[in-house]
């Protein structure tokens, strides 16, 4: 099982990115941009350099874009890849296998409903020399948890790292992630994390992929995961999730939520909210 997957045994942190996003962008003014300036600049601004990104096994794209008083970089992904069964480099085949750039946008959708969208990049759909696909700002990662565990190198706030890690795990259970791995956790200059890639989330499978990786849970996590509806999370990601995927991203969440009620009932609430 993937390192950041695992039960904390060791110090693991992350300080979270603003909803602004203020050390990702900034307006001529120098004020810091909100979510849906992102969201109209990723959509609109030209595209004013290109080049083959340097990781990843979906050959995403770096672009530079502007809107003449904003220059960013963006990483396009546009890989949408349907077989009747994949054998996967572990030796597994699975069956109705997708990786689909539509799975990063419903991610971030789906984030936003429950209140994770911080920990993830900006999502939007864009077409770019004839293909469509998501586009995510680019973030001012220093090292990927790759690195970091090569590196042997320890958050500086041991306490912080692990509770966001809970909430990157509750995330990666509620999507149902086949393909999570430390290259998708990166980390910023002053240890923000985030989690980055879903093209190959949102499985049919109605159970949870590691229960044993939902620990402890942000209290406010644990109340919009309770709040979630599906028809609201089928208007969100429409267009983007089926309908079974809808349900079973809904049933995924009813055994997350069982899980940590059963954790609270036999440890006590102090033990395991946060």
């Amino acid at each position: 099982m993937q390192e950041y997957l695992r039960p904390l045994t060791r110090p693991l942190l992350v300080v979270l990115a603003c909803v602004i996003l203020p050390i990702a962008g900034r307006a001529a003014d120098n004020t810091p941009l909100t979510k849906e300036q992102v969201k109209q600049f990723l959509q609109t601004a030209e595209v004013i350099k290109s080049k083959p990104s340097s990781k990843g096994i979906t050959h995403p794209w770096r672009l530079t874009l502007s809107n003449g008083a904003i220059t960013h970089d963006a990483s396009f992904q546009s890989i949408d890849e349907h077989k009747s069964e994949m054998k996967l480099a572990s030796g597994k085949v699975e069956i109705d296998f997708v990786d689909s750039y539509k799975y990063n946008i419903a991610a971030y959708q789906l984030a936003e409903l429950v209140g994770l969208d911080d920990m993830l990049p900006v999502y939007v759909e864009r077409k770019w020399q004839g293909k469509t696909g998501s586009l995510s700002w680019w973030l001012p990662a220093k090292m990927d948890d790759v690195e970091r565990v090569e590196k042997k190198i320890e958050p500086p706030d041991p306490d912080k790292w692990n509770k966001q890690m809970y909430r990157i795990r509750v995330f990666d259970e509620l999507v149902y992630d086949t393909d999570p791995n430390l290259t998708n956790v990166l980390i910023g200059e002053d240890w923000t994390v985030w989690r980055v890639d879903f093209s190959r989330a949102f499985r049919k499978n109605k159970d949870l992929r590691a229960p044993k990786n939902l620990v402890k849970c942000d209290r406010q996590l644990l109340e919009k995961l309770k709040a979630l509806k599906a028809d609201e999370l089928a208007g969100e990601t429409k267009g983007y999730l089926t309908k079974d995927e809808v349900n079973a991203v809904m049933a995924r969440r009813d055994k997350i939520v069982a899980t940590f009620q059963s954790l609270i009932a036999e440890k006590g609430e102090k033990e395991i909210l946060y």
